[in-house]
């Protein structure tokens, strides 16, 4: 789902430099305003970590291969963190596995930082929506719905830029085949990763539950 470099016109690059470096504002700030920001850090370090790791790894979806994304998962987890965190991942992924690029990093930032943020105040509706429900079910069906919404807003903006943004070079009917392979390939994905930030919160339940707890 990264972009690489010389795939995007410039006025689309220098927009989503523009975009990140206002949510990178407002996430300081946001992140500022807690109690004791350094808490977090720790948390946040291990987080971007995992981001990297995933990113990195390919899952063959014939005929395409996807990767994991876990932004939801990082949004779950560190809220307003997840966005420098995932803004570090990008980088180090581009400058040191040339995965994703560096005039494309604002756009892959607000590709997965804004779902990953929005994730995180999903989950949270649990406190409201989910008041009802076993404190269990509350915390799975959550997890489940910010895990999967994660990575698959991410999805379609990146279809977006692909139709809008980066000139074809390919024929109409290729390209829709191309556009149907991939879109098919991340409907596992998107489901994969709301299970595994189900499992990941139920664990977190069992052995750190502050962790789940903003």
């Amino acid at each position: 789902m990264h972009i690489p470099d010389g795939i995007l016109p410039a006025p689309v690059c220098v927009a989503g430099y523009a975009i990140a470096g206002g949510i990178t504002w407002v996430a300081l700030k946001r992140i500022h305003k807690t109690s004791d920001s350094q808490v977090e850090v720790p948390k946040a370090a291990l987080m971007a970590a995992a981001f990297f790791v995933g990113s990195s790894i390919s899952l063959p979806v014939p005929p395409v291969s996807v990767h994991l994304v876990l932004n939801g998962l990082l949004g779950i987890v560190l809220g307003w963190y997840a966005w420098p965190a995932i803004l570090i991942g990008l980088l180090l992924q581009a400058i040191l596995l040339g995965h994703g690029g560096v005039t494309t990093l604002g756009v892959d930032a607000v590709m997965m930082g804004i779902p990953a943020v929005l994730a995180g105040q999903l989950f949270q509706l649990r406190h409201y929506l989910g008041k009802s429900l076993p404190a269990k079910i509350s915390l799975g069906l959550f997890s489940f719905i910010a895990g999967a919404f994660g990575v698959g807003l991410s999805a379609m903006i990146f279809f977006a830029l692909v139709i809008f943004a980066i000139p074809s070079t390919l024929d109409q009917s290729t390209e829709q085949t191309f556009l149907k392979a991939l879109m098919v390939g991340h409907i596992p994905l998107i489901f994969l990763e709301g299970v595994f930030a189900v499992l990941l919160c139920f664990f977190l339940l069992r052995v750190k539950p502050e962790l789940l707890e903003r």
